[in-house]
């Protein structure tokens, strides 16, 4: 079965989204009773900006407030995000920002491209990047993040224009109704994320998956290409790519386009450390410890990826290396990973003795 890659904000849920598309109003449109409610809670109770936000992100996860719950599924305007009561992190960073604007707050939506979220589902594997808000408060700058300390990331998050957010609002929106089978509705939302950001690799990228499941193969290839001269090593392109003309029997150019894919799978490190997890789960320990060890290369300021390796040595019967690996994992922690990473030294500790 040829595999196609969909690079998306977040994995596209069974059950079908609205096929309508809500022009950029509608998607942003905070309705009057939220907005007596955040008077309530919040702008009437507060007389700082540092209060009001911290009253925010109170009110928007109580459940004598909005009670939201964090769902990796369908993308929602602010009003339906919350008359639903679920968001992805689209969804939530969207109505955030709204609030937070409505409260008098300076807030944006920020963007970090390149995190670990790999999914497979139905011959798509889906590849996410992810937003959070952030938030001016007199000369301090905050993020407010639903996914807390779930996402790895490589980068520091990036203020994005409005125009951008609502192009992942848009560009979201078609994923889902592609892999719920709408595909005329899927191109409708596809077309206008380009529109509004016609720069964006991805966009391109997932329009061509769209055209490939219709059935046009030369569209496909024309927005591959498309994707790839703004991103020479995007990932989800090239892996399209690759399988495109292998579709079409060009095995020279698929090879091209392969020795490339594998290029940028070696400079990714979260592609490393999926490739490490998957080699320690079938019992591979010394392949599992070269691409564990490759990623903490790539970038050593990620907890996990040392953890990864800890354990591979564990299996392995090195005590004094997974001892040394965790250690370096606790340091990179927050308090409560260091504090688990804590435990599991100890308990390496009087198993030794």
């Amino acid at each position: 079965m040829l595999n196609w890659i969909l690079a998306a904000l977040l994995l596209p849920s069974v059950a079908a989204p609205d096929i309508g598309l809500p022009d950029r109003t509608q998607v942003m449109r905070v309705p009057p009773e939220l907005r007596a409610q955040l008077h309530e809670y919040v702008t009437s109770q507060s007389r700082s900006e540092e209060q009001r936000l911290r009253l925010l992100a109170e009110f928007v996860f109580a459940d004598e407030g909005l009670a939201l719950e964090y769902e990796n599924g369908n993308t929602r305007t602010v009003e339906q995000a919350w008359r639903s009561g679920k968001v992805n992190c689209l969804s939530f960073s969207l109505l955030f920002t709204a609030l937070a604007r409505e409260a008098g707050l300076n807030a944006y939506v920020q963007e970090i491209d390149k995190v670990l979220a790999w999914y497979q589902e139905e011959g798509i594997v889906y590849n996410s990047s992810h937003v959070n808000v952030g938030v001016h408060t007199g000369n301090q700058r905050h993020t407010v993040d639903v996914s807390g300390g779930a996402i790895m990331a490589r980068d520091r998050p990036v203020a994005v224009s409005e125009d951008r957010a609502l192009a992942h609002f848009y560009g979201n929106r078609g994923a889902e109704l592609m892999a719920a089978g709408a595909l005329e509705p899927a191109r409708i939302h596809m077309e206008a994320a380009i529109a509004l950001d016609p720069d964006y690799a991805t966009n391109w990228s997932n329009f061509g998956v769209l055209h490939l499941r219709s059935g046009d193969v030369v569209a496909a290839e024309r927005a591959y290409t498309r994707a790839l001269a703004l991103d020479p090593m995007h990932a989800a392109a090239l892996f399209n790519i690759v399988g495109l003309h292998r579709r079409m029997g060009d095995a020279k150019r698929a090879a091209e386009f392969q020795a490339r894919l594998e290029r940028a799978q070696l400079a990714d490190p979260f592609h490393q450390f999926l490739l490490a997890s998957d080699y320690e789960s079938r019992g591979d320990y010394a392949r599992a410890v070269q691409h564990y060890r490759r990623a903490i290369r790539l970038h050593g300021k990620e907890h996990r990826f040392h953890f990864g390796l800890a354990r591979t040595y564990l299996l392995m019967g090195e005590t004094r290396r997974a001892s040394r690996a965790l250690l370096r994992a606790r340091a990179l922690g927050d308090d409560e990973d260091r504090a688990r990473y804590q435990a599991k030294l100890d308990r390496l500790s009087r198993t030794s003795r």
